[in-house]
């Protein structure tokens, strides 16, 4: 959960610098979709060629070692990638049948990784300023696949700097992941800020690094996705726009906009 805030704005005291914003990637450059995460692989196993009985085999088998992976990250923050999720349901990567069901799995997620409209003009005017760009996701897939994706809607060019979980040993919220985002932007972290959508992810795990963190708390997510904890963000941002405003008033010392305090979660 986090801590809500009544009391009257407060300045932030000397202005402190931020040189780098580092950005979540689903539910925060991506707008948040519900994704049906059963569905994902019956797709997987249709375009795999199988049917009847097997077809739900497999996509059982896949949900239960993508479900445990994940599981295993919520709880001592290690990562995973998408071919352990295969070699744990028993498939051999680079088979025919397991790159035809891979194509209809990418297939079936490409509605939801689109970047929001919000996003190349929001970084286009923090780089004019100076910011540098990241983007730190827990992500299962290669980064390949995400440059790929952010080659397509034209944003690739503006990011400065990126770590994806599956390329390290960690998941957020271990500040090691965090850490290691700054190090890839050159800049220390407390001269970074973090945005994102979970709480406990986004808000406990870059604060842990000695991040600042901006919380964006629009997406539905799921409870068994959801860690009991406290962390209260520096700052709340109700659409992406409010970014630019929030980083501008901790620049210049000043109190963070009203609009975009702390709020319960």
């Amino acid at each position: 959960m986090t801590r809500s805030s009544t009391s009257a704005p407060r300045a932030e005291g000397p202005a402190r610098p931020v040189e780098a914003v580092i950005f979540d990637w689903g539910g925060t450059i991506t707008p948040w979709h519900t994704v049906d995460l059963v569905e994902q692989w019956r797709v997987f196993a249709r375009g795999a060629g199988t049917i009847a009985c097997s077809l739900n085999d497999l996509a059982a088998a896949l949900i239960r070692a993508e479900d445990g992976a994940w599981a295993r990250g919520r709880a001592d923050g290690t990562s995973a990638r998408l071919v352990d999720i295969l070699l744990g349901a028993g498939l051999q990567p680079g088979a025919a049948d397991t790159e035809a069901g891979l194509a209809a799995y990418r297939d079936f997620w490409e509605p939801h990784t689109l970047t929001h409209p919000a996003i190349p003009y929001l970084w286009e005017g923090l780089r004019d300023k100076g910011i540098r760009i990241g983007v730190l996701s827990n992500t299962i897939w290669d980064r390949d696949y995400h440059s790929s994706i952010f080659e397509r809607d034209g944003v690739l060019e503006l990011i400065d700097g990126a770590v994806y979980s599956s390329e390290t040993p960690w998941v957020k919220p271990r500040a090691e992941i965090f850490r290691e985002a700054a190090a890839g932007l050159g800049v220390d972290p407390s001269v970074c800020v973090y945005v994102g959508d979970r709480s406990y992810e986004d808000v406990h795990g870059p604060q842990s690094a000695g991040m600042r963190a901006i919380w964006i708390p629009h997406s539905d997510i799921p409870e068994s996705q959801q860690v009991s904890h406290q962390a209260t963000p520096d700052a709340v941002a109700h659409e992406l726009s409010d970014i630019a405003d929030i980083l501008a008033a901790w620049s210049l010392g000043a109190p963070t906009p009203q609009r975009n305090r702390h709020v319960e979660g």
